[in-house]
């Protein structure tokens, strides 16, 4: 039986100063029609170089395709010049591409209508009519409602959610027989992220179009791939059906990367296990193990040995590995993903019975003005009446899509933004009004740790100067030894090499630079800790390495912690309480147990139920109830419930009267008219 496209010993080399960087090494795979393959690994395995190679778009010089066939539709495309006119036809004809960043991938001063319509008649010769009406029936398949007028809308004018949609829509507009969805959904919410990928199922069942997911979200590919491709340094290491992959994984690396991956099933207790050390240099690579070096089952075989080869399980049709163990008489290391416990348990003694942060009826309004005189003619309500309460020691979860205000009451939290009205009581204090001069002081009991790490550091400073700043910063009355032994201290703290103080952050790997991070953020010794979306740019692995480490600060610091991520698993992992926002408003408040046990608002039961597991059983028996619609602007806000416009349980009420934040059981706030829990059960959209 003839594959759609089937890669043959694929080699992709980039010239360096200081050698020859091999990205893809002998890389063999196939797809069929109507499947879902995905490709999983760390930042740098090469999953995104393979597919770009099949497409001849690797940047030559210093790229190049140094060997391999890639037999497409029965041709060899490889032979195709990579700017032929047959190479043209395949690209956006044949074989479709949806990127990560959208707003990146579409023209800013072209209509998305001019944009869809390009392509259509490039590869489909229709007349400009016809190819609009094309480009509309696009925009509606993929859900975007009034199409023809959003025709002529400019990329701006959308949502992340729409803009991903778009490029979908254009992907697919020239009926491919191939897509590939690089890491399309990473950027994007969790309900968002559910809508597209159930679209791209829909679309690949509909049109028996294959599919290639791109992505290092384990959970991702359990709910949607038939088989799984698993990379690392450039290498296929592990590949079968999603089941086999995820039951029996039979490569340390694969077992190291579902091991890493928090889920909502987890016992609470439960610690991620990192996988331990770095990426082998791929510049001038030796032949051997890439994985040795990190690898827990290493033996003096893999120590002599060349580089494994792809060889089938004995007995497990289909199903590859590539490692140079008696991977049937190991059969027994599987992944064991529970053995691992913090050993503080659920109860964390260090939490006290004492406010460390009051947020009462925050409001943050930010003015829009317009007209030749830039007169104001509304408010954008970015944070519109929100009290919670965060205790001493504890981690207080803040979870919610984009837009909902979460980054902006961490931001007036600290007194980043000026609130419109309401108090923030900090440590026994208002500062809602505080100067400069007064919050001076303040300021160094608290920290912020940012969400991409790279850009929150000055990238001409050295590692030890930018621990250092914060610290003469606030004239801390330290001398200089004792800022350099701070130094020295902080860096053994979070778990790097004293020795690392003079490089500059470029010279660290993605892992690292959240590290020298939290240790600009600790060397004040702060009490409070605001974590925006600290774990979300990075791989499972150091997502864990970085998950357990603020665990452990935790726990000897006594910190406490606002963690803002639309990660739930992670915040369920990570939270000792969790609230959710939308649309500038709390929800639902609860402790972690109560919030994600028995969910009692629609938005929150939605959230989790988008949320995929990395367990491919489990995922093929739920029932899924996947939120429509996008959130409303904040300029024209609902008249009732906020909710309302994407509710499933919404009335009339729910459309005119705003439902107040209150405690329905103990503890456990919840801002809803219905009692949805029991509307669920009734209607079996949950267990």
């Amino acid at each position: 039986m003839s594959h759609l496209i089937e890669v043959k010993n694929l080699r992709t080399e980039f010239k360096q100063d200081k050698g020859i960087l091999k990205a893809v090494n002998g890389v063999s795979y196939y797809l069929d029609e109507g499947e879902i393959v995905a490709f999983v690994g760390e930042s740098g395995s090469g999953k995104s170089v393979t597919q770009y190679s099949g497409l001849q778009l690797i940047p030559t010089p210093p790229g190049k395709i140094a060997g391999g066939e890639i037999i497409f539709d029965g041709h060899n495309i490889l032979e195709y010049g990579q700017n032929s006119d047959e190479m043209r036809k395949i690209r956006g004809g044949q074989i479709g591409v949806v990127f990560q960043e959208p707003m990146t991938s579409l023209n800013p001063v072209m209509t998305v209508g001019k944009q869809l319509m390009e392509g259509i008649q490039l590869h489909m010769g229709l007349n400009k009519k016809d190819a609009r009406n094309r480009a509309k029936e696009l925009l509606e398949m993929v859900g975007i409602p009034d199409a023809e007028s959003r025709l002529d809308a400019y990329p701006h004018q959308f949502s992340g959610g729409m803009r991903q949609r778009i490029m979908i829509a254009m992907a697919l507009s020239c009926n491919p027989k191939l897509l590939i969805a690089d890491e399309a959904t990473t950027a994007l919410d969790v309900t968002t992220q559910a809508q597209i990928l159930e679209l791209m199922k829909d679309i690949v069942k509909k049109s028996r179009t294959a599919l290639v997911i791109v992505t290092h979200n384990l959970s991702i590919v359990a709910r949607y791939a038939d088989r799984v491709y698993v990379m690392y340094a450039g290498e296929i290491v592990e590949s079968g059906k999603t089941t086999e992959i995820f039951n029996s994984p039979r490569h340390p690396y694969t077992i190291g990367l579902i091991k890493a991956v928090p889920s909502l099933t987890d016992p609470k207790d439960r610690k991620l296990v990192p996988i331990d050390g770095f990426v082998t240099n791929l510049v001038n690579r030796k032949d051997e193990c890439a994985f040795m070096n990190r690898c827990p089952y290493v033996t003096d075989a893999c120590r002599k040995g060349k580089t494994p080869k792809l060889h089938e399980i004995p007995g497990e049709k289909n199903h590859f590995a590539a490692c140079h163990r008696d991977i049937q008489k190991n059969a027994q290391v599987t992944v064991q993903r529970h053995n691992e416990i913090r050993d503080y348990g659920e109860e964390k003694p260090w939490i006290k019975n004492e406010k460390i942060l009051s947020i009462q009826n925050l409001k943050v309004y930010f003015p829009v003005t317009g007209g030749l005189l830039k007169k104001k003619i509304g408010d954008v309500k970015a944070v519109d009446d929100v009290s919670f309460d965060i205790f001493k020691g504890e981690t207080f979860g803040l979870v919610g899509e984009s837009g909902c205000g979460k980054s902006t009451v961490a931001r007036t939290v600290l007194r980043l933004n000026d609130a419109t009205g309401g108090k923030i009581i900090f440590d026994g204090q208002d500062i809602t009004k505080l100067n400069d001069v007064r919050m001076r002081p303040i300021r160094k009991n608290m920290a912020m740790i940012f969400q991409d790490p790279y850009g929150s550091l000055d990238p001409r400073q050295r590692a030890g100067d930018i621990v250092m700043e914060p610290m003469k910063n606030f004239d801390m009355g330290l001398s200089q030894k004792e800022m350099d032994d701070r130094v020295t201290e902080l860096f053994e703290l979070v778990g790097l090499d004293p020795a690392y103080r003079e490089r500059i952050p470029h010279e660290f790997s993605g892992g690292q630079r959240q590290r020298l991070v939290i240790a600009r953020a600790l060397s004040t010794n702060p009490a409070f800790i605001v974590c925006d979306e600290a774990i979300s740019a990075l791989d499972v692995s150091i997502q864990a390495q970085v998950i357990n480490l603020l665990e452990e600060l935790q726990h000897k610091l006594g910190l406490t912690y606002l963690f803002i991520a639309h990660d739930l698993s992670v915040v369920r992992h990570i939270s000792d309480h969790v609230a959710v926002m939308y649309l500038g408003q709390l929800v639902e408040i609860a402790d972690w147990k109560s919030l994600y046990d028995n969910p009692l608002h629609p938005y929150t039961q939605a959230l989790l139920d988008a949320v995929p597991v990395p367990d491919p059983e489990l995922e093929a028996s739920k029932q899924r109830q996947i939120i429509r619609g996008e959130v409303p602007s904040p300029m024209q806000r609902p008249a009732g419930c906020a909710f309302s416009t994407r509710c499933p349980y919404a009335t009339e009420q729910c459309r005119h009267e705003m439902p107040v934040l209150s405690e329905k059981e103990p503890g456990h706030r919840v801002a809803c008219w219905k009692n949805v829990k029991e509307l669920a059960e009734k209607n079996k959209l949950i267990g």
